[in-house]
């Protein structure tokens, strides 16, 4: 019987495919080693993700120049932009009830063509496909893989999705958005497509382009900027965002809902993605009071307690819904 390959080999032949991704395409017979490597060790596809992703980092860091301070730029990411505190505009980060983190259903996906992968109320998924990259999905989300052998093919029909793309030298990796491909060789990226409102592009790390490969109107999108698509017309050019602005916008990730200065009405509407409790605003002005800071995704209950406090609210509750009104 073989012997059983250790954790530090497995990480060390990763990287090692990671450097050769980088160099150059791979050829016939190396993508078939590659395969046959993965197919082996149920280890290796996590080792070879791993990889990916801290090769994606170190490119971030270097493209920030000589200067760069990564214990800094940790710090900097996990911090939101400081404000003036006042009972009005600022709401304790921690929120009210503590920041439960939403549970994720790992799923190794051995999906047949066109075979949808959908998550309920409340729930995030990861998805981890067959060639090592992965996909969350938040609440309320719908998708569909058709992987060839020509191409890596995923349809986003509804929700938020945060993607994770391995290189494969023979097979590009596209989101199809509305007749608006969105095509990535590696990198890591947010789509939202929700009911009503135009779809949103945003690039964390790597970078993709929107629009059919090759062609004039193809448009690229580097890492830390944002796109939004029309619903006609001309699609505009993606603006530049910030750490902090990606980091609020993926706290869904961790179970958790940013906010920084939407309206309450909005913020309101935002915590019905995650939750049957509804949360009602009877006063338009109080609907109107700007809203900052970092809540559990999955109480809405405590956020209103939360909000109540800090504008002189009161909470009122009628079987599943919350109603804050003034004083």
């Amino acid at each position: 019987m073989s012997e059983r390959e250790s954790s530090r080999y497995i990480d060390a032949t990763a990287a090692d495919w990671i450097a050769r991704l980088d160099r150059e395409p791979l050829s016939q017979e190396e993508s078939q080693a590659l395969e046959a490597w993965l197919s082996g060790d149920a280890r290796r596809r996590g080792a070879l993700l791993r990889a990916g992703a801290l090769s994606l980092q170190s490119e971030s860091a270097q493209a920030l120049g000589p200067g760069f301070d990564a214990a800094q730029f940790a710090r900097a990411k996990e911090l939101v932009q400081h404000v003036p505190v006042t009972r009005r505009r600022m709401l304790a980060w921690t929120g009210a009830g503590g920041l439960a983190a939403a549970s994720l259903a790992l799923l190794v996906v051995g999906v047949r063509p066109a075979e949808a992968i959908t998550t309920g109320l409340g729930e995030v998924r990861l998805v981890t496909l067959d060639d090592g990259s992965t996909i969350i999905l938040n609440t309320q989300s719908s998708m569909r893989v058709r992987y060839g052998d020509n191409i890596r093919r995923v349809e986003l029909l509804y929700g938020e999705a945060y993607f994770t793309v391995v290189p494969d030298g023979k097979r590009p990796f596209v989101v199809d958005l509305a007749g608006h491909p969105l095509r990535a060789a590696r990198g890591t990226f947010r789509v939202r497509k929700l009911d009503d409102k135009p779809i949103d592009i945003m690039v964390d790390q790597g970078a993709v382009s929107l629009g059919e490969a090759g062609t004039p109107r193809a448009i690229y999108m580097p890492a830390q900027t944002r796109l939004t698509l029309p619903a006609t017309g001309p699609v505009p050019a993606p603006e530049p965002v910030s750490p902090d602005l990606v980091s609020r916008a993926l706290a869904w990730r961790e179970g958790r809902i940013a906010f920084e200065g939407e309206l309450l009405s909005e913020a309101a509407a935002e915590f019905a993605r995650y939750s049957k409790t509804r949360i009602e605003i009877r006063d338009p002005a109080l609907a109107r009071e700007p809203i900052t800071g970092l809540f559990a995704a999955s109480d809405p209950v405590g956020f209103s307690r939360a909000v109540a406090s800090a504008l002189d609210a009161r909470v009122e509750q009628q079987g599943g819904t919350v109603i804050l009104v003034r004083r």
